[in-house]
């Protein structure tokens, strides 16, 4: 049975004033209050984290929601794995409390996989907020912890149970009282209990911000309910996208990935339809799910196919409930986008994030002029736990990205995460922070695909750990086997490779340990190039030599351009090179109308 993403059309609230009564202008106001709102939220969540993860590569996600759980505003920053699962989760949580349940100063909490984030690394808290003893809204949101105990993260566990402590919707807070009880169990469960408290901390302190500053909001233009902006926000929202869906060519396309899998490639089957105002996604086909902690489950696939959605159809509508509502989603219930319970999900990412590839392989058939070529599409996470020279136990993750596929008009951005957002933390901070040492980060020649518009490029990172004890890596590595597909004519990225200073290559998403004096060598892919290299501008050729991100063979084989010793273009070989390559690429083309004429005919 296939899985529908859930958007209905809400109730309203009684007596609720129509959208109409909110002038355009006023709505403008009215929505930029509520932006700048939710971005203090996000910032005091970052500002008070206990953690890089939250602080520096901002791997986390805030919003406002209407009384009746749908989002109505997010903050700029945060993953689309974090802010568009939230936008379903809110509902959840409403049901598991209803509002006479709730009372001022309560905060809810969960990292439920199915029903939040996706694996249990990722805590939502979800504050309800009254004025005056009448619900008037809820804030949410959503981070990465550094540890929730079991194995630790990573893709090798074979059930959820494995993954770390798994906590249901429950009050994190009741009337501004922190729930001791469930405090030291989630404490007693994880390595860093410090880290991971903290962070729970400045969640909620980040909620109870936003509400108040909403609260101050409220006074100031005399709402005694949003319902009425929610409304008028979220219909404007809808009525944008079903516009711009109206605009696509009706049809239906297909498109088909590979990644590396843990042991055997997974294959990703997509299908669009554009329907009048409606876009229908529906994943039939697709791999099955695995007993290995790569599994996705269907709110976190949903998150990773709205997003790419709106990024190519409407980057300028608001990302809320509305803009939502003309999307549904479908995937088989076992297949690896809809894992079912109890299936380990630790390294959902692996295979989400590349659900944007899937997306724009199949609207480049009907819109190739607002895709990107394939990227590196997931974060790269390592985790390293074990011992500090002092004995003290110590956790730490980070995130790094390969290079983003390039655009139609544009390279691809290096080491930049696409579509999750993260950002990387610098090595002074990460060297500050633990024991790791970052022994050489650089960008990697020749790894973005060949275009008219160049992939961006990965990076390769050399690590030690100051220890005098073998430590636990554990590894989350894809596109080592599959590469970003170029576009258009454009060529592949590079693929990413991961081993050890001794030459022995352990596997990409499992644990093992690493000996004090072994270093990791991790080298990221690039993204896949746009259009023909041949097309590219030779100067631009020549600046990518200069800067070290082409090869002086690779401008030559690649991209048809002679540069001399002093690294001047040769115009003359240049062009005698492009040509002969244009006038093999024409005999290619005949002989293949040829063969298709000949088949037909037989």
């Amino acid at each position: 049975m296939a899985l529908s993403s859930p958007y209905p059309k809400q109730t309203p609230d009684a007596g609720r004033r129509t959208p109409d009564n909110i002038d355009p202008i006023s709505l403008e106001i009215l929505w930029n209050r509520l932006i700048s709102i939710v971005n203090e939220q996000a910032t005091v969540l970052q500002n008070a984290s206990f953690t890089t993860v939250v602080r520096e590569a901002g791997d986390l996600s805030a919003g406002v929601f209407d009384t009746q759980g749908n989002m109505i505003a997010q903050a700029v920053t945060g993953t689309p794995g974090h802010i568009n699962t939230m936008a379903l989760a809110v509902r959840h949580f409403l049901k598991e409390y209803p509002w006479e349940t709730l009372q001022d100063g309560d905060s809810l909490i969960s990292n439920d996989p199915w029903l939040t984030s996706g694996h249990l690394n990722d805590f939502t808290v979800v504050t309800p907020i009254f004025q005056h003893g009448k619900p008037v809204a809820l804030f949410a949101n959503t981070c990465h912890a550094v540890d929730v105990g079991g194995r630790m993260l990573g893709a090798d566990a074979r059930q959820v149970f494995e993954e770390g402590i798994y906590v249901p919707i429950l009050k994190l807070f009741r009337a501004g009282q922190p729930n001791q009880d469930l405090f030291r169990l989630i404490k007693q469960n994880v390595r860093t209990p410090e880290l991971v408290e903290g962070d729970l901390m400045a969640q909620v302190g980040s909620n109870e911000v936003g509400g108040a500053k909403l609260l101050e909001f409220m006074d100031e233009y005399g709402f005694t309910s949003l319902a009425a902006l929610s409304a008028a926000i979220l219909t404007t929202s809808e009525q944008a996208m079903r516009q711009a869906i109206t605009e696509l060519p009706p049809g239906t396309y297909h498109h088909e990935i590979r990644m590396d899998g843990f042991d055997e490639p997974i294959t990703v089957k997509i299908k669009v339809t554009v329907q009048g105002s409606d876009l229908f996604v529906d994943y039939a086909g697709t791999s099955p799910q695995c007993d290995r902690g790569i599994n996705v489950p269907f709110a976190y696939c949903v998150a990773y196919t709205t997003y790419p959605l709106k990024c190519a159809v409407s980057p300028h509508v608001p990302n809320n409930e509305g803009s939502f509502r003309p999307i549904h989603i479908s995937a088989p219930a076992g297949c690896i986008l809809n894992c079912q319970f109890p299936a380990p999900v630790g390294g959902r990412h692996i295979i989400g994030h590349f659900l944007s590839t899937a997306v724009f392989g199949a609207l480049a058939r009907v819109i190739p002029d607002r895709v990107l070529a394939d990227g590196a599409a997931n974060i790269w996470i390592t985790q390293f736990t074990g011992k500090e020279q002092t004995g003290k136990n110590f956790t730490y993750v980070f995130f790094s990205s390969g290079g983003m596929g390039a655009r139609p008009d544009k390279d691809g951005i290096s080491a930049t995460a696409f579509p999750s957002g993260i950002q990387g933390v610098p090595a002074e901070i990460i060297e500050n922070v633990s024991p790791l040492v970052m022994e050489q980060r650089a960008l990697v020649p020749d790894s973005g695909g060949p275009g008219k518009h160049r992939g961006g490029l990965g990076q390769e990172m050399i690590l030690s750990v100051r220890t005098a004890e073998p430590v636990v890596h554990s590894a989350m590595y894809d596109r080592t086997k599959f590469p970003a597909l170029g576009f258009a004519g454009g060529k592949n990225g590079g693929l990413g490779e991961f081993f050890l200073s001794d030459g022995t290559h352990p596997h990409p998403k499992a644990q093992y340990r690493l000996l004090p004096d072994q270093k990791v060598i991790l080298r990221l892919p690039g993204g896949g190039g746009f259009f023909s290299a041949f097309e590219r501008d030779p100067e631009l050729v020549r600046q990518d030599v200069l800067n070290g991100y082409v090869s002086l063979p690779a401008a030559r084989e690649q991209y048809g351009v002679v540069l001399s010793e002093g690294l001047e273009i040769d115009w003359e070989q240049t062009q005698k090179i492009r040509r002969q390559d244009t006038s093999q690429a024409s005999l290619k083309e005949v002989n293949n109308k040829s063969k298709q004429v000949k088949a037909s005919r037989e």
